[in-house]
């Protein structure tokens, strides 16, 4: 069926082409918008993109700010190809400090992003045998669960935690697993204040994982990197002396190649 050309463009001026073009206003300069902002851009009235927004909101592709009512996108976007990931290029740059970290630990080393209540595996440098425990890229655990979920969590905004923890079900895997609300909210209080975060057995028997999380140039966090090992293979003083540093010092060179300067520099 021919159609003509003013009915083409009636068709394509739809409301998928203006929510793809509201996602493609957002940038590394402009990483939060307003209602009035994205209106300028489009050069249309307040009253267009409200809806389209509500709806990207709702489908979880963009987040907004209860106080500043600002928007910003969320890691949902991947779903839409890894154009997140291309922006971010952190797991470009973290790779060789990964596999140096898997060489001095012994242990598999992770990169995540935490997407609502579980978080997504974006980098990894594996060890090879038996006791290896390994993931694949994309793949996605229950953020409470891990102490690469948990050092995530423990720097969200206090609104934002609650709306990722709201109705949530702290699942037990095993009966290690933290399931009360309140503990939940004090172990990472915990967290924040020591600047880490170690689980023993808290997802699968025998596991154990230590993490620190990565800062952006704000100050918010980026990512979480962590090193995983079974509990044969690490024991408390190897975690402390040997494990837990080395992690820490690669998180701050990371948080540093994106930006981010401590308040003790």
């Amino acid at each position: 069926m021919l159609m003509a050309k003013d009915e083409k463009e009636r068709y394509n001026a739809n409301a998928l082409v203006r929510g793809l073009e509201i996602l493609k206003l957002f940038s590394e300069e402009r990483p939060t918008l307003s209602l009035v902002e994205i209106a300028k851009e489009l050069d249309v009235s307040r009253t267009v993109p409200f809806r389209l927004l509500y709806t990207l909101q709702t489908l979880g592709y963009l987040y907004q700010d209860e106080h500043t009512k600002r928007y910003s996108l969320t890691p949902k976007v991947l779903e839409l190809g890894f154009a997140y990931l291309s922006t971010l290029k952190l797991p470009e740059i973290a790779q060789p400090y990964l596999e140096k970290l898997r060489d001095e630990t012994g242990a598999s080393c992770h990169l995540s992003i935490l997407d609502g209540q579980e978080v997504v595996y974006v980098g990894s440098a594996p060890v090879r045998g038996v006791s290896a425990v390994n993931v694949n890229i994309g793949l996605r655990l229950p953020a409470h669960a891990i102490a690469n979920g948990k050092v995530q969590l423990a720097y969200q905004p206090q609104d934002k935690l609650n709306q990722i923890l709201f109705g949530s079900n702290l699942k037990p895997y095993t009966e290690r697993t933290q399931t009360d609300y309140m503990d939940f909210q004090q172990e990472l209080a915990m967290i924040r204040q020591k600047g880490y975060a170690i689980t023993k057995g808290e997802f699968h028997h025998g596991i154990q994982s230590v993490a620190a999380p990565i800062f952006e140039r704000t100050g918010q966090v980026r990512a979480a990197i962590n090193v995983v090992a079974t509990e044969a293979t690490f024991n408390q003083e190897f975690i402390e002396k040997i494990a837990l540093p080395k992690v820490l010092e690669a998180s701050e060179i990371l948080s540093g190649f994106m930006g981010y300067h401590s308040k003790m520099d």
